[in-house]
């Protein structure tokens, strides 16, 4: 089969950092799905295991957390799914990934892809919606329906991936004002155009915009990038008694600022089930399945925001560097070999 790999880690400018190779086409065993990869998307989680992570040596790491294709082949122990099925999943950061033909997925963390999407449009989703759904409702346990009416959520960087599906969540299924930034005119229209109820700007003082809007202290603040940049603003506006969420892997913070007000801290990884084999694992199978009925209803779009084409090692590097760049809206695609 075609793959998408590297031996060394290194940066996206060497020319050596994806490279197109040829491997022996995966078995299914057990719980296993084979899957012919139809598209993928692009996540930051791929730019610095490529940066960070370098396989044993002469083998391959072959990136990609993301990925909407079609069942092949089953593993003996498998009941959710059949050869033909459509399928989308984020995989497992311990196995090899979505940069390739064909595929190994355990069905647990695997959800039926939306029949009114196509496989570009499913591909973004599958990662930024299992992280974004944990985090408010596993994590911090945000009400759904009109539990938490009358409170409201910060998303600091919801114009990226994460952010443009945990926007329409919390918009669509929660009763909370929704608040979303960004710190550039296009995209702060790309959240509005979410669902957003109020759009503010996180290159300014997070205190000073909040009062701008009337919202002085969210109930939930949930940080998506730059936290080590943004936590003493998180720290000052936030309510007593609130919670904290955050994804990214700041350098350092404080995290006595929070005492004073008893503020909860939840951080979220979306390989954790996965990794660790948890005993509620076929939770994401679920949240999957919940996400594709929410899309097929209207009620969820998807997030792509750029296409660069088929999956080969130069548009992959393309992509890696756009996402590098920080200019990234929404999800950035590819789709077929």
């Amino acid at each position: 089969m075609k793959a998408v790999g590297y031996q060394h880690a290194s940066p996206i400018s060497d020319t050596a950092s994806l490279v197109d190779i040829q491997l022996s086409d995966p078995v299914a065993t057990g719980r296993d799905l084979l899957v012919e990869v139809k598209a993928i998307s692009v996540n930051p989680v791929d730019t610095k295991v490529r940066a960070s992570s370098a396989p044993p040596e002469g083998e391959w790491k072959i990136l990609g957390w993301d990925a909407a294709g079609v069942v092949r082949a089953v593993g003996p122990e498998v009941t959710f799914f059949k050869p033909g099925d459509q399928v989308w999943y984020a995989g497992s950061i311990a196995r090899p990934g979505s940069n390739s033909e064909l595929q190994l997925v355990d069905e647990r963390i695997t959800g039926r892809m939306p029949a009114s999407l196509d496989f570009i449009e499913a591909a973004a989703l599958p990662l930024t919606s299992i992280t974004a759904w944990e985090m408010l409702f596993d994590r911090m346990q945000v009400k759904t329906g009109d539990g938490d009416t009358g409170k409201s959520l910060l998303i600091i960087g919801a114009a990226g991936g994460v952010g443009s599906i945990m926007t329409q969540l919390a918009r669509q299924l929660t009763g909370l004002t929704v608040i979303g930034t960004a710190s550039r005119p296009e995209t702060q229209e790309w959240v509005k155009s979410l669902g957003a109820h109020h759009v503010i700007d996180h290159s300014m003082s997070l205190v000073d915009e909040l009062k701008r809007i009337g919202v002085p202290q969210p109930d939930y603040i949930v940080s998506l990038t730059q936290t080590d940049q943004h936590f003493a603003g998180i720290a000052e506006v936030i309510a007593p008694q609130g919670k904290f969420g955050l994804i990214d892997d700041p350098e350092q913070f404080d995290v006595r600022l929070f005492k004073r007000k008893s503020i909860s801290l939840h951080w979220e990884l979306m390989f954790t089930r996965s990794l660790y084999g948890t005993a509620d694992i076929e939770r994401q199978h679920q949240i999957l399945n919940e996400v594709a009925a929410l899309v097929d209803a209207g009620k969820l779009v998807t997030t792509v925001g750029e296409h660069f084409g088929k999956i080969n090692a130069i548009n992959l590097m393309r992509a890696h560097a756009f996402l590098e760049s920080g200019k990234a809206r929404g999800k950035t695609v590819l789709g077929g070999f």
